[in-house]
């Protein structure tokens, strides 16, 4: 055991900006896939279900997790996806094969569903993918039409006549879902993706101009074609759309914890490397417009567990079953809120992101049908960042920390952090300790003039880091006050004690 601590210092100066805190960098991602939908937010005969079926327990918890925007309805699910199926009468829907998932789609829920449930958690805003796999451009515009169009066209008058009679008014649209990949149905090579999205794109803004659309990027850091596939579609669509996606998941892979530790040093690469190719090719085409980043997938994901192997066998294709439903430990928050600092201090670069997924799969949200819904470990991170970030500007980061080595990152700094000047002129500093052995002593310079009068730290860690939430033990670990934290008015200081493995929050007012 290590017994020296580890160092930090973070510097804040509000002179410094990187950037306004867009709400969308606090999105989530509802696919059709396990229990996410069905016994996740939707249960028509949980005790707590409303009128429209949706639990009301959930909703609860999602206005708690301050969820802005939702990707939907996939993911892998939405490249072998037929949207008409999941609108009109519940009883004139069709059961399908979900290929991506093994699984047995009924299509009771769908696009009118998923306004209606957003409308609920607060009107958070939709993000709505197209079939980019299976289908194409004019499935995308049959799509735009019937949500967007206010009536007179066949298929705005369906909306009308199923029970929406004013329009959707989406404005956020992904083109396609991970179409790099091999086991993405309708897979396709960078240029052939590019020319698919770049047709979509324009029919969709011959529509409506004013949209948002993401094309596919990479789907994880570490595919062959990377940095390839980002020039050769961002080349054909770079003045059509307004982001391209990241997506990255992390787990201990070989059982590598150290590095898993520092999971937040590769997703600051990743972003820094297509903040590059996005400048390169502005750069080439001589383009004032403006393409932002959307991670509009990122987690701990033990893709290797058993919870994440499909079912099998051409007679067993059931309904919602539990699938990817991780348990996740303390260890696994602190990375998670890791990952959250990360995306904050690329907020001049990353615009939105999208956190997969909301409920059961991969969830800080776990439910039991006909029964409780409860906060896993990484529910804390993103609620406490959310409700002191959002509608906050990032300060540049100016932070000297001690170091250590990782087998797949090299050396990393150990203590990671990002401040918030808050809307009301209080400053938020969250800090992760990634290190398994080294207490952390971390130190605040305030500007010089500074008014805080108190400051108050709260701590999620677990002398066990594998320690968890259950079903039966729903609170066991959860965020708790740390009385180490101090105010130096004098010497314009903060300094607070961290444990190994922990996520915190520190809040100057």
């Amino acid at each position: 055991m290590t017994t020296n601590p580890a160092h930090a210092r973070l510097t804040v100066d509000p002179a410094f900006e990187v950037a306004p805190v867009n709400d969308r960098l606090f999105g989530s991602f509802v696919e059709h896939l396990g229990r996410c939908v069905y016994e996740g937010i939707y249960e028509p005969t949980h005790p707590t279900a409303d009128e429209n079926g949706f639990r009301r327990d959930v909703i609860d918890l999602v206005k708690e997790l301050g969820v802005t925007t939702v990707r939907y309805p996939g993911g892998n699910f939405v490249s072998g996806y037929r949207w008409e199926d999941g609108v009109g009468p519940k009883e004139n829907r069709p059961r399908r094969l979900d290929l991506a998932w093994h699984s047995t789609e009924t299509n009771e829920f769908g696009l009118h569903e998923m306004t209606k449930w957003l409308e609920a958690t607060g009107g958070n805003e939709l993000m709505e993918a197209v079939n980019l796999g299976m289908r194409g451009t004019q499935e995308a515009l049959d799509l735009l039409e019937y949500a967007n169009i206010p009536g007179g066209t066949e298929l705005s008058e369906r909306r009308r006549a199923n029970g929406a009679d004013e329009p959707f008014n989406i404005r956020m649209w992904c083109l396609g879902n991970e179409m790099d990949g091999d086991w993405q149905l309708g897979h396709l090579n960078a240029e052939d993706y590019a020319k698919k999205a770049r047709m979509t794109a324009l029919g969709m803004r011959q529509i409506d101009p004013d949209l948002e659309l993401v094309v596919c990027g990479s789907s994880q850091h570490e595919m062959p074609s990377f940095g390839q596939w980002e020039e050769t579609v961002l080349t054909h669509t770079f003045d059509l759309v307004d982001f391209i996606s990241c997506h990255a998941y992390y787990w201990p892979k070989n059982g590598d914890v150290t590095s898993f530790l520092a999971s937040g040093a590769d997703m600051d690469s990743f972003i820094k490397d297509v903040a590059a190719a996005i400048d390169a090719t502005k750069a080439r085409l001589k383009s004032d417009h403006e393409v932002y980043i959307s991670f509009d997938e990122w987690n701990v994901w033990y893709q290797d567990s058993e919870p994440s192997k499909n079912p099998e066998g051409i007679g067993n294709w059931p309904e919602h079953p539990h699938l990817l439903e991780d348990i996740y430990s303390a260890a696994d928050a602190m990375v998670f809120g890791d990952l959250l600092i990360t995306l904050l201090k690329n907020a001049d670069r990353v615009h939105a992101a999208s956190l997969a997924q909301l409920v059961n799969v991969i969830a800080p949200i776990m439910t039991v049908a006909g029964g409780d819904a409860w906060r896993q470990t990484t529910f804390y991170p993103f609620a406490l960042t959310a409700k002191h970030a959002k509608g906050g500007t990032v300060l540049e980061p100016k932070l000297a920390s001690d170091r250590h080595h990782t087998d797949k990152y090299g050396d990393v700094d150990t203590l990671n952090s990002v401040a918030v000047q808050e809307q009301d002129g209080s400053l938020a500093v969250f800090v992760a300790n990634r290190s398994a052995d080294q207490t952390g002593e971390f130190e605040i310079s305030l500007p010089a003039g500074a008014s805080y009068t108190t400051v108050e730290a709260q701590t999620l860690h677990d002398d066990d880091p594998n320690a968890r939430n259950t079903a039966d033990d729903q609170n066991h670990v959860v965020p708790a006050d740390n009385p180490t934290a101090e105010l130096d008015v004098a010497s314009g200081t903060v300094k607070v004690t961290v444990p190994p493995i922990s996520w915190t929050i520190i809040h100057c007012k």
